[in-house]
């Protein structure tokens, strides 16, 4: 390739690499990222029903990563 197309390529891509950092930032200041209400909002209008399947799912998976951790700790690599 000549030497002014890898050039333009740096530039171009510098560009839109400054660019989308500059959107980001921006993103960021105006406060588009931020969701104040979002999880107290869910939880005020969620039934009592899908609360308890809610933690009943969370003890299902701590129980399972426990036998996971079970099962870990007796292996013993052969000699």
């Amino acid at each position: 390739m000549d030497g002014w197309i890898v050039a333009m390529m740096l530039g171009a891509s510098t560009l839109l690499g400054a660019f989308g950092l500059w959107a980001l930032l921006w993103g960021i200041r105006s406060g588009q990222f931020d969701d104040h209400k979002k999880f107290l909002d869910g939880a005020q209008f969620d039934s009592e029903e899908a609360l308890n399947d809610a933690v009943m799912m969370e003890r299902k998976k701590a129980d399972i990563l426990k036998q996971k951790e079970k099962r870990e700790t007796g292996y013993a690599p052969p000699d």
